[in-house]
């Protein structure tokens, strides 16, 4: 199918799955896996004929099923007579429904792209774990509410977002594993037509065309349709996938903003039409862009959740063409794009370790809270006469420039601060608390993700433009 959004920024695998090519051959294989089945069970159909068949797979003339379609006004019974056509016989689709071949058709498409994510969000925990692992030690001003709060390191600031993606995998594996297949049943789900052609031995129709498509599970009574809460459970599960990368893509453009890091730049890009400086976190942009048209997705496919009528209708149709086609689209992009951003970013450590030093008395604050307490001050006293001071030093770097936080704790001699204090309170390695060794087990599990995925450690994304 066309869409702007996997042309400009899918990849070709993606895009391949979601094709029109792609689904119509799914549907054939699925038409000769039903047709041989009851061909085993009684149907009196030739093997000469299921060859036939099985030679006409390949050859898909769009413009010859799209001529059919508009006569017919339907799109599956055009395809069902072009299949026919090019094998020169009428022996598939017996006792079933459109909705048999295209509900499980998508559930396979959805399977698919599932695979290809899974593998790519493996590939972007490699580039996370090799970023934060080059970064383990680099201390770096942490933030709480956008103001300065106290100190961490670049590594663990990224552990952060890659737990957060681990735990969205999580939940991605586990709704592959159980996704089912809507099964092989007829116009209302009893498999009538079936038992009339077929006697009971027609599950096995189902049970082959699962073999033949992957899935472990089939629903044992769905209406014409599968339930669409599936769906919704699916595309929310790409949005919260979405989630870390495109945290990771905000806070780049923060930093990027603070001088204290940039997306990689080329020798010939250009950041503005007008201000040659300027080098923009476009890509750091792209997923949060595409992070918010996947939220929208989710808003469409909500609305079908809790909104069928009797066993089907098509009022989904619309939504559900646009709406799980892009959603893996931007999900797909989603990760290319963040990958090739961490891979290039570039770290500016001056401006890190300035900022680092531009702010650090502030963020002395709470650890000196804590020297006060141990020397027996009351928790509240301490912070009163702490803030006391901030609020002075506060004042002093905004008319002066110079921050005399240091110089106020030492005259105040209530206090019991000198200089030696100061100095171990200043101790870089006392300031980043668990930081290292969160960050490395959260780096370990990354690596043990990538790893369980033995394509994923040499892929490298495209990025179109």
């Amino acid at each position: 199918m066309t869409s702007i959004l996997g042309n400009r920024y899918a990849s070709p695998e993606m895009r391949e799955i979601w094709s029109r090519e792609f689904k119509i051959k799914a549907e054939r294989r699925l038409w000769i896996s039903a047709l041989e089945t009851q061909t085993s069970i009684g149907l009196k159909v030739p093997a000469s004929v299921v060859e036939d068949y099985k030679k006409s797979v390949e050859s898909v003339n769009l413009e010859s099923i799209d001529h059919r379609e508009s006569i017919t006004k339907h799109d599956v019974k055009a395809r069902i007579d072009e299949f026919n056509s090019l094998a020169g016989h009428q022996e598939i689709h017996i006792g079933m429904t459109s909705r048999d071949v295209t509900e499980n058709i998508e559930l396979y498409q959805i399977s698919t792209s599932m695979h290809l994510t899974r593998m790519k969000v493996a590939a972007l925990s490699k580039c996370l774990a090799e970023f934060a692992q080059d970064n383990l030690e680099v201390k770096i001003v942490a933030r709480t509410h956008n103001v300065p709060a106290q100190i961490t390191t670049l590594g663990r600031k990224f552990a952060t977002w890659i737990e957060e993606l681990l735990f969205a995998l999580d939940n991605l594996q586990n709704l592959h594993q159980r996704l089912p297949l809507k099964g092989v049943k007829g116009p209302v789900g009893t498999s009538q037509d079936l038992i009339d052609l077929l006697g009971t031995d027609s599950n096995k129709i189902e049970e082959e065309v699962a073999v033949e498509f992957g899935f472990n599970k089939i629903l044992i009574a769905p209406s014409q349709i599968y339930p669409r809460s599936i769906d919704y459970e699916v595309v929310t599960a790409l949005v919260q996938l979405a989630s870390a990368p495109s945290n990771i893509a905000t806070n780049i453009r923060i930093m990027s903003g603070l001088g204290l890091l940039s997306e990689g730049f080329e020798i010939d890009q250009v950041g503005s039409s007008a201000m040659p400086h300027k080098i923009n976190p476009r890509l750091s942009e792209r997923v949060n862009g595409l992070t918010a048209v996947l939220k929208g997705h989710a808003t469409m496919v909500q609305e079908l959740v809790g909104n069928q009528w009797n066993e089907g209708d098509i009022s989904c149709s619309v939504v559900r063409r646009v709406a799980l086609a892009d959603s893996f689209y931007a999900i797909d992009a989603i990760l290319d794009t963040t990958m090739k951003v961490v891979t290039d970013i570039d770290v500016h450590l001056d401006a890190i370790q300035n900022e680092v030093d531009q702010n650090l008395p502030f963020l002395l604050t709470t650890k000196l809270i804590s020297t006060l307490v141990k020397n027996g001050r009351g928790r509240e006293d301490a912070y009163s006469a702490v803030k006391s001071h901030v609020l002075k030093a506060r004042e002093s770097l905004k008319l002066k420039g110079i921050n005399n936080f240091f110089e106020l704790l030492q005259k105040d001699s209530s206090l019991g601060i000198n200089s030696d204090i100061i100095d171990e309170l200043q101790d870089f390695v006392s300031l980043i608390g668990h930081a290292k060794i969160q960050a490395s087990k959260v780096i370990s599990n990354a690596w043990s993700v990538s790893n369980a995925c033995p394509e994923s450690l040499s892929y490298k994304p495209r990025i179109l433009i």
